[in-house]
C-alpha cells in the first residue's frame, strides 16, 4: 500500500482536482440527482444513532481475535491476532463513509445486495438497516471476526443478513449462482489486483441496468487504483464516481457515452 505521505499527496491531487460537491457545473441527471439527494442529505437518521453506539462499543473492546487474512493485509499489525478495538479502528469504513452507503441503499432502494468484506459488521448494519426487507449477504474471510460480527448482527436485532464464511476466491461463485440478479455490492477485501477484478468480473454477469457496484480503497495501493481503472473502463460501466476513498460503478444504459466524475466528499 502507499504510505502516509504518498496518501496524503494523492488526497491532495483529488481534492484541488475533484468537483465541489455541490452539485453545479453537473451535467449528468444521474450525477446532480446523486450529489444533491445522496451525498448531501444531511437528514440524521436514527439507525446512524444504533450503529455508532455499536461502533464506540467496539472501540473499547480489547478482546483478541485470530484474523485469517486472504489478501494484501493489514498496514497496522503484521500478527493475525488483533484486538477488537484495533479492527474496529483500522478494519471499518468511516462513520461518514458508512453513512452514505445507508443513504445510498436507503434512497436507490437495491432488493439484493452483496458486500465483501464483513469485518465486524459495521458497515453491513449500516447496509441493513437502510432497508430491512432487502437481502443483504456478506462474506467474510476470518472465522473468529465474522463470529463476533454475527454477534453485533444480533445486538442490533438485525434479522436481513446472511453471512457466509470463507476465501472469496471459492464463496463467491457459490453465491452468484445462488442469485438471480445483485442491485448493489460493495467489494471491501483483499485488496489486490487480480483478485479485485476477478471478484468485480464475477458480480458483473448478475448485475442490471440500475445496479450499483462500489469499490472501496481504489486508492490505497498502486493494485487498487489500476483495478479501479479496470473497472471504470469495462464496457459495461457507463458511468463513474470517485470519492477518493470509493468508487462507484453505474450501468444504465440510457448513459450513451461514458462518463467519469471525480467529487469532492
Amino acid at each position: 500500500m502507499y504510505n502516509r505521505l504518498q496518501l496524503a499527496s494523492k488526497y491532495l491531487q483529488y481534492y484541488l482536482s475533484a468537483s465541489n460537491g455541490k452539485g453545479h457545473g453537473i451535467h449528468s441527471p444521474f450525477v446532480f440527482e446523486f450529489i444533491t439527494k445522496v451525498l448531501n442529505d444531511k437528514t440524521h437518521y436514527p439507525a446512524y444513532n444504533e450503529v455508532e453506539k455499536l461502533r464506540r462499543q467496539l472501540l473499547a473492546d480489547q478482546t483478541v481475535l485470530i484474523v485469517d487474512d486472504f489478501g494484501a493485509g493489514s498496514s497496522i499489525s503484521k500478527t493475525n491476532q488483533r484486538a477488537v478495538a484495533s479492527i474496529a479502528r483500522n478494519a471499518a469504513k468511516s462513520r461518514k463513509f458508512g453513512q452514505l452507503l445507508y443513504r445510498m441503499v436507503k434512497f436507490y432502494r437495491p432488493q439484493s445486495i452483496i458486500e465483501l468484506g464483513t469485518s465486524l459488521g459495521i458497515t453491513t448494519s449500516y447496509l441493513a438497516k437502510a432497508k430491512p426487507d432487502a437481502k443483504v449477504i456478506t462474506m467474510e474471510g476470518a472465522k473468529e471476526v465474522l463470529t463476533a460480527a454475527k454477534k453485533n448482527f444480533e445486538a442490533l436485532q438485525i434479522l436481513n443478513i446472511e453471512t457466509v464464511e470463507g476465501n472469496f476466491d471459492h464463496t463467491l461463485p457459490t453465491v452468484m449462482r445462488q442469485l438471480a440478479t445483485i442491485n448493489f455490492a460493495f467489494i471491501d477485501g483483499n485488496h489486490r489486483l487480480q483478485p479485485t477484478i476477478q471478484y468485480f468480473e464475477t458480480i458483473l454477469p448478475k448485475t442490471d441496468n440500475f445496479s450499483i457496484v462500489i469499490l472501496d480503497d481504489i486508492h490505497w495501493s498502486e493494485e487498487m487504483e489500476q483495478a479501479w481503472k479496470h473497472c471504470m473502463h469495462h464496457p459495461s460501466v457507463t458511468l463513474s464516481i470517485d470519492l477518493f476513498f470509493i468508487g462507484i460503478l453505474i450501468f444504465r444504459k440510457e448513459i450513451k457515452e461514458k462518463q467519469h466524475f471525480v467529487i469532492r466528499f
